[in-house]
């Protein structure tokens, strides 16, 4: 395999990401500013992997500085977290801000900043309130769209001066899947319909608070744009016949297309709404509604991206008696000889990158994207350690020179690629998973008051950042 160097261009970001509830741990927390997350956590604990939840997580809330200057040592160039929702209000109808969260949140920006870090904001993470969860059935609320843009003005007026990039939100689509439509999370309800509402009414979010920042004039203050992070799953069919397109097309549909489109494009893809009333999941929208989502689209987009879907024509018929699930189209097909991560159980195949890469550029206006999250979880990462104490995740550094050669490949072909977010930049927890696959670049040892420690693809992506060259394979780039 003959290699060559490539140059990263000097404005693309190179940075990392986590959010809120996987990092910051309930210090100061008070009873009734559970969100979603703590609601799962508290009432289905034995699922998540030795018992290890946001409770603590990686400490953040009192670890915020020590953080910040790793990330400096390290380099990044960016850093994407969230805004706990739950936990910046204390009064979620009348919208009054918890004075002391608030107060949290200033001083972590101003750490990132101190340190040469731009700060990435995401407005909701997982972190919906309980209380507007129990009250109201969550993103199945109206109402409850109104309030989160109330929520996000508070947010916008107390942080705009400073951040530059706001996301409504990350992976909207992934809480109603796992609850609604595959109903293997807390509380465990199979309702397909509402799960497309709950699409529906954040695609809406969305496009209100976009009015709402543009109406605030953010962008002409201060240079701010504000997106959203979806995660895409770049699906290929099991071969080239019509039967097996069309599966992955509809999967698409369902599953990407359902985001992708009313964020970008504004609208809807005509099919999709057709299948919804066939198929008697229509989410409850107005005519004014779907004028606010098509005037007020995103500046940009972030795209959370870690393996490919394949999938199939249904080789079984679908029962019929059972509520209708996308999966009354596809099958999901495992590619033999592929490879794989075993930890995670997910392939590995880096050339999602690009591909998706040159969709955005194709199909969706070559709007300004970045990669939002990409990265590996590994299991026992400590028995890689060598006399130093160091882990050497050489098998993560091969993952991100992989995944990032094939995204700069798209870039030099014109995709609208401005960066790459490595998830994560310390090992943090997942939900369910907790803290058994690590992702991060900084070890958590748990076993020591969760003191940090970087690995060496820490010390590596310092490199690649500093001296913004790549050594790929030139295969490749042929």
């Amino acid at each position: 395999m003959e290699s060559m160097t490539i140059k990263i261009p000097n404005d693309f970001i190179l940075g990392a990401a986590a959010s809120a509830w996987q990092t910051e741990g309930w210090t100061g927390k008070k009873e009734t500013q559970d969100s979603y997350i703590d609601l799962w956590y508290k009432n289905n604990k034995h699922v998540w992997h030795n018992g290890y939840g946001p409770a603590i997580a990686t400490d953040f809330h009192n670890r915020y500085q020590e953080d910040a200057r790793l990330m400096k040592e390290i380099g990044l160039t960016h850093y994407r977290t969230s805004i706990n929702w739950s936990r910046f209000l204390i009064d979620y109808e009348n919208i009054t801000v918890d004075e002391e969260y608030a107060e949290f949140m200033d001083h972590v920006i101003n750490a990132q900043i101190e340190n040469g870090v731009e700060p990435m904001i995401c407005l909701e993470h997982y972190e919906l309130p309980g209380f507007l969860f129990e009250k109201y059935g969550g993103w199945g609320s109206k109402n409850v769209v109104d309030l989160f843009v109330r929520y996000a003005e508070k947010v916008f007026e107390r942080y705009g001066d400073r951040v530059k990039h706001w996301f409504t939100f990350n992976e909207p689509i992934v809480v109603q899947t796992r609850v609604y439509l595959d109903a293997i999370r807390y509380p465990f309800e199979q309702n397909t319909k509402k799960w497309m509402q709950w699409n529906y009414n954040k695609a809406l979010a969305t496009a209100k608070v976009v009015r709402l920042f543009k109406k605030k004039g953010y962008k002409e203050k201060y240079g701010a744009k504000i997106g959203i992070i979806l995660n895409p799953e770049v699906t290929y069919s099991r071969s080239t016949a019509e039967h097996d397109k069309e599966a992955a097309r509809m999967y698409d549909l369902f599953y990407n297309r359902v985001f992708l489109d009313p964020s970008i494009k504004g609208e809807y893809p005509e099919e999709l709404m057709e299948l919804l009333e066939k198929h008697e999941i229509a989410f409850e929208s107005t005519e004014e509604e779907l004028e606010i989502i098509k005037e007020n689209t995103v500046d940009y987009v972030g795209l959370n991206l870690y393996f490919p879907h394949r999938v199939k024509a249904r080789t079984n018929a679908w029962n019929e008696r059972t509520p209708f699930h996308p999966a009354y189209y596809y099958e999901m097909f495992e590619l033999p000889g592929r490879k794989m991560n075993p930890f995670r159980g997910w392939e590995i195949y880096p050339q999602i990158m690009f591909d998706m890469a040159m969709r955005m550029k194709e199909e969706y206006g070559n709007i300004e994207w970045f990669i939002a999250e990409n990265g590996m979880g590994v299991e026992n990462e400590f028995t890689y350690k060598n006399d130093n104490r160091i882990i050497q995740d050489d098998y993560r550094i091969e993952f991100i020179s992989e995944h990032l050669q094939w995204l700069l490949k798209a870039v030099e072909q014109g995709s609208n690629c401005v960066g790459y977010m490595l998830w994560a930049f310390t090992d943090n927890v997942s939900p369910m998973n907790a803290f058994k696959n690590r992702y991060g670049l900084v070890e958590i040892n748990l076993e020591q008051n969760r003191n940090r420690k970087m690995k060496k693809s820490a010390y590596w992506f310092s490199e690649l950042i500093k001296k913004r060259e790549l050594k790929i394979d030139r295969d490749v780039y042929k």
